[in-house]
């Protein structure tokens, strides 16, 4: 099963300061045939589920962990995550810095864009001209915080303005007031609009949803916003022009994927949000059981203790956690039972499992005894 999809490069940015200039020439030094920030890729067939590559940088002494999640296209947390022990303004020179860039694809059908909200990722799936490939392109996201609830469900895009205006709702003009920032009723097209330079607005809510830039990169991929989804600059200014009106939009809160590859269970486990936005510590058992009900009734040998541990760490990292399970030698026919050694491991998740879970269990400890 090819899985695994071609990766393009993304377009050329241009305005760039020159520090920002010189990391990146210091980085393609290091890594001279992966150009940075790829989030174009090109997927070959319908089994392609995963696309990008993981990699790691070497720090130099003006990196900063926000410069390198701007650069490689993640979330400022996102890469702070995966990099633990790593200080985030002062990582110092010769620093191993981990790039998670793997993704695996969200559920569902593949078109218009999709946010998902645990991931804080937008995907989006431009319809296929003939003659050409399909491509699917991904960027980090901010989402809602605190009573302000970026909603579920499908909508799509009513309209879309350049260097908009923004009008704050009452209530939020409310809540800076009350914290002593009081908010003008327009703020005006410029530096300090914080919908940056292009907007798109969903039709739940009236429209007062939105997919916007910033003029506060750092703050992207955390939940920060009144409930809008919120992109970098240069990521929203690329996606503006491609983005029809009326284009689907998919929201959709998924901390766990899974896929096959080459005969490998592959998990990706994202910490859970509620549903205000706010990202909280997962219920490993609860997680546990979001994993059995995303493989289904494949029949799977799964490393439990190994799959716990990805989904208690969820960092977004892709882990092999399982393998297709070849049961035609399980039994030789001499019992009517398995092995004492082939039992669930102790670690295994409480809840009721389907045959095909069960059996996965007893192949994985199985494999683990011999």
């Amino acid at each position: 099963m090819n899985s695994v999809s071609r990766r393009w490069p993304h377009p050329a940015r241009s305005g760039l300061p020159t520090r920002s200039i010189a990391l990146m020439v210091s980085v393609l030094a290091l890594l001279p045939m992966t150009p940075a920030r790829a989030t174009t890729y090109e997927l070959t067939g319908p089994n392609d589920t995963v696309v990008g590559e993981d990699q790691t940088v070497t720090t130099v002494y003006e990196d900063t962990l926000y410069d390198l999640a701007n650069k490689f296209s993640l979330g400022s947390e996102e890469l702070i995550r995966v990099n633990p022990g790593i200080d985030p303004w002062l990582p110092g020179v010769g620093k191993k810095v981990v790039i998670p860039g793997r993704h695996i694809l969200p559920p569902g059908p593949h078109e218009g864009l999709i946010v998902n909200l645990p991931e804080h990722r937008i995907y989006y799936f431009p319809k296929a001209r003939r003659g050409h490939p399909h491509l699917v392109i991904t960027y980090p996201v901010s989402i809602g915080k605190m009573d302000w609830r970026t909603p579920l469900g499908l909508t799509h895009v009513i309209s879309k303005v350049r260097n908009p205006t923004w009008i704050p709702p009452e209530s939020v003009r409310k809540e800076h007031a009350a914290n002593g920032d009081p908010l003008p009723a327009r703020v005006p097209p410029g530096p300090d609009n914080p919908l940056g330079a292009f907007t798109m607005h969903l039709a739940v809510g009236n429209g007062t949803y939105e997919i916007h830039g910033t003029n506060n990169p750092l703050a992207v991929g955390m939940p920060v916003t009144h409930g809008c989804i919120r992109m970098y600059p240069q990521d929203v200014a690329q996606l503006f022009p491609m983005v029809p009106v009326g284009t689907p939009v998919r929201l959709i809160n998924q901390p766990i994927k899974v896929a096959w590859v080459n005969g490998e269970l592959l998990l990706e486990a994202h910490p859970p949000v509620n549903d205000e936005g706010q990202s909280f510590e997962p219920d490993v058992d609860q997680f546990a059981q979001l994993l059995q009900t995303a493989v289904g009734d494949s029949t799977v040998a799964i490393d439990w203790d190994y799959a716990r541990e990805v989904l208690k760490r969820a960092d977004g990292v892709l882990a092999t956690v399982g393998v297709e399970a070849d049961l035609s030698g399980a039994n030789d026919g001499s019992s009517g039972t398995a092995p004492a050694a082939a039992q669930a491991p102790a670690s295994a998740p409480e809840a009721p499992a389907t045959p095909a879970v069960a059996a996965s269990r007893a192949t994985a400890a199985a494999d683990a005894n011999r």
